[in-house]
């Protein structure tokens, strides 16, 4: 159902560069875990895994790495590492909070939908001081990762909205193909990555000062 007929029936955020600056977390852990196997990791190699489901990435790392490790033990440690510099800072991008602390004064629903795994998007749920999400949609609870669709057709679906009544904003490239092929209103925030602009595609340089009458103008031909 419409909500409102002005205000997107529910608002879903990626995670890791979207929501909170943890990339370089990440890619500190990967370097780290090359440094052990007497392999190199570079910014590129880190870069080129962004957005991507960590059971993909995993098997790209075990490969590069030349690990004996299996994948799932990579996501594993991986995971931990991230998880342990999260418990020291949680790096919020601009505007992120207060973003959803707007629209969760204005009753719209929000889902967190991530590639990482469930425990890290749950420790970062928890450390929120007030609800900020409605749903969590997680790595490990979908059978196939971003760029798929899959993720955020399945936030859209626990919140018993449709996706095409629902902004999703992403970092990556990857990210922003799986949800613009849900069919949400998909806004790329560019961090890390470079996000081609290609007709109707939605980039926006940052969330900060970001409320929810600037998420009304993403309808207003609808």
């Amino acid at each position: 159902m419409w909500f409102g007929k002005s205000i997107p029936a529910a608002v879903l955020f990626d995670l890791d560069g979207t929501l909170i600056d943890s990339e370089p977390y990440w890619i500190k852990s990967e370097r780290e875990l090359a440094e052990k196997h007497g392999a190199a990791w570079t910014q590129d190699d880190g870069d080129s895994l962004i957005g991507m489901s960590l059971y993909d990435s995993s098997r790209i790392i075990k490969e590069r790495i030349g690990s004996d490790l299996e994948p799932q033990q990579i996501i594993d440690h991986l995971t931990s590492a991230v998880n342990e510099h999260l418990k020291r800072e949680i790096p919020w991008r601009p505007g992120a909070k207060h973003l959803l602390r707007d629209l969760k004064r204005r009753g719209v629903k929000t889902a967190l939908v991530t590639m990482s795994m469930r425990r890290t998007a749950l420790q970062v749920v928890e450390a929120i001081e007030f609800k900020a999400f409605d749903v969590v949609v997680a790595g490990d609870d979908v059978r196939h990762g971003k760029p798929h669709p899959e993720p955020y057709l399945k936030a859209a679906e626990l919140l018993g909205v449709a996706a095409s009544d629902c902004v999703a904003f992403e970092d990556s490239i990857t990210g922003l193909l799986s949800a613009e092929a849900a069919g949400t209103k998909a806004v790329g925030i560019p961090n890390m990555m470079i996000i081609p602009q290609i007709e109707g595609r939605v980039l926006w340089p940052t969330l900060e000062g970001v409320g929810v009458k600037d998420l009304k103008q993403l309808f207003r031909n609808k």
